[in-house]
């Protein structure tokens, strides 16, 4: 005969809330001040001159703090001389989980675009981060032209392949890569909308007067849309509309390429930050495995971070869509390999979004009489 018993067992199904580091960029420059060489955590509260002192670092990140709106926080690490940027990500990175890197030293040549993708993927591969860098170019010198310039410009972005890497903002009025970063962290949107957005505002800043060249051109819309083909970021207005406004928000993707816009980039990165602490919690667990109930349980459990990027908001009759569509039953796919290695295949759909819009007006001369 045998004596009664009772086991208790705490069953972790792993269904909690999942890491968010979306719209939380870590800002990377030449320092100065009090806090060179370490990482500084910045909010709307903070004092930039206190912590970060003058220079460029600290006026990027106040263009950042303007444009970003309520609740914006980011991180900062001014360089001490003599210290890569390369050095200083990965140094950050052992701290913090940061979704951009956001380099306020002018890039000057293609290799420095092509040292932030090499970074980029580096860290994809060392700690499956995954993250994209943003950057920006020198200002127009006195004696240049617009012409002259574009021109000085068009080497850096030329011929590159970098998924990760956003184009660089040239500095045309001074603060656009404070500006763009700001509007991408901006939480009244999602990570889903492009900084061409108009209903999120007008840039926050001085940009009302439009800067001259050396020949007292004032720079026009034929400028910014040059830059536009050549992969830079660049602000843009509307004639007879109020404010200044962004354009896309290019990536140095390659031509035919699936990322060459921000947003597109981004909901993709959040899905595989999701996705993979999922798939670390199901290693050597045989709940899943070839069965047509352990397959179809591994296809809601796999979706459920783009059943969560999916949610919508309705308010008087108005649809504010997720990031992304929800998922069907073909955004996902399993196979089995081996009896011990599986592939999932997920699908993110997002929503078309208007970035050209034609009105045809007709008139109607029928008489209905």
């Amino acid at each position: 005969m045998a004596l009664g018993a009772v086991k208790l067992n705490n069953l972790n199904l792993r269904q909690g809330p999942l890491r968010e580091v979306e719209n939380y960029f870590l800002y990377v420059g030449a320092g100065a001040g009090k806090n060179v060489g370490k990482l500084v955590a910045v909010n709307t509260e903070t004092d930039l001159a206190a912590s970060l002192g003058a220079g460029p670092l600290a006026a990027t990140v106040a263009a950042a703090r303007y444009n970003a709106g309520q609740e914006w926080n980011a991180c900062v690490l001014p360089l001490a001389p003599g210290q890569t940027w390369e050095a200083g990500v990965d140094f950050a990175i052992e701290h913090i989980g940061v979704e951009a890197v956001i380099i306020t030293d002018p890039v000057e040549t293609v290799a420095d675009l092509e040292r932030q993708q090499q970074k980029a993927m580096q860290i994809m591969a060392r700690d499956l981060l995954p993250m994209w860098f943003g950057s920006q170019t020198r200002g127009i010198k006195p004696t240049e032209t617009w012409e002259e310039y574009v021109e000085a410009l068009r080497p850096i972005t030329k011929n590159i392949a970098a998924p990760n890497v956003l184009g660089p903002t040239p500095p045309l009025w001074g603060p656009e890569l404070g500006t763009l970063a700001g509007r991408l962290a901006n939480k009244s949107v999602t990570i889903a909308d492009s900084p061409m957005r108009v209903l999120t505002g007008p840039l926050v800043g001085e940009w009302t007067t439009r800067p001259v060249d050396a020949a007292g051109r004032v720079l026009d819309r034929s400028i910014l849309q040059t830059l536009d083909a050549a992969r830079f970021s660049v602000p843009q207005w509307y004639p007879g509309y109020d404010g200044t406004y962004w354009a896309d928000g290019n990536v140095l993707d390659v031509e035919g390429g699936d990322y060459q816009t921000i947003e597109n980039l981004r909901v993709v990165q959040k899905a595989m930050r999701r996705v993979y602490p999922l798939a670390v919690a199901r290693i050597a667990d045989r709940a899943l495995n070839e069965t047509p109930a352990s397959i179809a349980k591994a296809k809601q459990y796999f979706t459920r971070p783009l059943r969560e990027m999916a949610k919508s908001r309705q308010i008087r009759g108005w649809v504010f869509p997720g990031e992304i569509h929800p998922p069907t039953e073909q955004s996902i796919t399993i196979t089995w390999h081996t009896k011990y290695s599986v592939e999932l295949f997920i699908a993110v759909q997002p929503y078309n979004c208007p970035k050209q819009i034609t009105c045809n007006i007709l008139l109607d001369l029928e008489n209905y009489a």
